[in-house]
C-alpha cells in the first residue's frame, strides 16, 4: 500500500507517519523509486501500537521507543508483553515488608511467578498498606477472590488471542 492508504488505515496523518519513519519508530517501506515506498500490514500494526501507546496509555515518544525496542529484542511473546507492561507501569512506591510478604504469599498460593524487582509487586504491596491505613484490611480471602477473578479473566483473554 502507498503512504496515503497507510494513513487512512491507521488514522494518522502523512506528516506524523513520516516523522515516525525519520525517528526510526517504524521500519522503512519497500522502496519503489527515489521518493516512493510500499508499506504492508506490519506497518499498520506498528503504527496502531504506537498510537495506542501515545493516545491511550499517554506515553511520551521516548518511552514508546523503549517499549518498541524491548518488543523488537524480545525472544518470546511473553518477554515482549512483560517488558511492555513494565514500561507502562509507574515506579513502585515504597511498601512495608509485611505487605511485600503478603504479596509473595498470594503469588505462591496461586502458583504465579513475578520478578522480585517487578513494579507490580511493589504497587500491590503499597495498595495493601494504604488499605490497612484506611482501616479496610484486604484479608487473604478477599485477595484470593480477586486473584480467582483475574485468573478467569486472563483465561478468557488468552483464548481470544491468535493461536500463532
Amino acid at each position: 500500500m502507498w503512504m496515503a492508504e497507510l494513513s487512512s488505515r491507521t488514522g494518522l496523518t502523512v506528516p506524523t507517519i513520516k516523522f515516525y519513519l525519520r525517528e526510526g519508530l517504524i521500519p522503512a517501506g519497500e522502496a519503489t523509486g527515489a521518493t516512493r515506498a510500499r508499506y504492508d500490514d506490519t506497518h499498520v500494526r506498528r503504527l496502531r501500537l504506537i498510537r495506542a501507546l501515545t493516545e491511550v496509555a499517554g506515553l511520551r515518544l521516548e518511552t514508546v521507543r523503549q517499549v518498541l525496542e524491548d518488543i523488537d529484542s524480545a525472544t518470546t511473546w511473553h518477554d515482549a508483553v512483560g517488558s511492555a507492561h513494565t514500561r507502562l507501569s509507574p515506579e513502585a512506591p515504597d511498601a512495608t515488608e509485611a505487605s511485600l510478604a503478603r504479596v509473595q504469599e498470594l503469588l505462591k498460593r496461586n502458583g504465579w511467578t513475578l520478578a522480585k524487582t517487578s513494579r507490580h509487586r511493589g504497587t500491590l504491596a503499597r495498595a495493601l498498606d494504604v488499605l490497612d491505613g484506611l482501616g479496610h484490611r484486604a484479608d487473604d480471602e478477599l485477595l484470593d477472590s480477586y486473584a480467582n477473578a483475574m485468573a478467569e479473566s486472563a483465561e478468557v483473554e488468552i483464548s481470544h488471542l491468535p493461536k500463532d
